[in-house]
């Protein structure tokens, strides 16, 4: 994921807005570290900084995850864009379903540009059509589909492939609802 937003977010930001990335090591990782992260950053976020935070929701339930993670913001004392609406939030939980390479089937032509031999015609197989709900691991498939067109041989090379696609993915043509909700965040903290 840091890969793959240091490559998609320069393209997406304005040329006077940074961002940061803050990388953990997996779903078990961030939540067991992001309050006492956060904590800190409450003490001192300026009111026009926000916080984003991106997690593949792997197996687990979704809605789980998502108030995991705002009771997690709230212990912290930040106000999450779920707890004040529209309003003037500070950090915005969003979930990958079910990983990062579910964006990927989401704008296949991204996928195609950085890797010309796979054909256009995947996300209209069974099993792709919805890139949020492929079954089984997004990232297992993917790295299959990869493999049959002559791509990581020796298995997928998943940074190499989030800076490649992250390059190349174009938010309108993403059919991700979970990539629109990530935009959207982002579109507001921005706006």
């Amino acid at each position: 994921m840091e890969a793959f937003l240091r490559a998609l977010l320069p393209r997406l930001l304005p040329e006077d807005r940074t961002f940061e990335v803050h990388p953990f090591q997996g779903q078990d990782d961030l939540l067991g570290k992001l309050e006492e992260r956060l904590r800190g950053y409450a003490a001192w976020l300026p009111e026009d900084w926000r916080i984003v935070v991106v997690v593949d929701r792997d197996d687990g339930d979704c809605r789980d995850l998502k108030q995991r993670l705002e009771a997690i913001a709230q212990r912290a004392g930040l106000r999450s864009r779920t707890q004040v609406g529209g309003l003037s939030w500070q950090i915005v939980n969003r979930i990958a379903i079910e990983e990062l390479e579910a964006w990927y089937f989401a704008d296949w032509e991204a996928v195609r540009t950085a890797y010309p031999r796979v054909p256009a015609g995947i996300p209209h197989h069974q099993g792709f059509r919805d890139p949020d709900a492929i079954a089984g691991g997004a990232w297992e498939a993917f790295e299959r589909v990869m493999r049959k067109h002559g791509y990581f041989k020796g298995g997928l090379a998943k940074i190499e492939a989030a800076r490649a696609i992250g390059t190349c993915v174009d938010p309108a043509r993403s059919r991700s609802r979970g990539f629109a909700v990530f935009q959207q965040a982002l579109a507001e903290a921005i706006g």
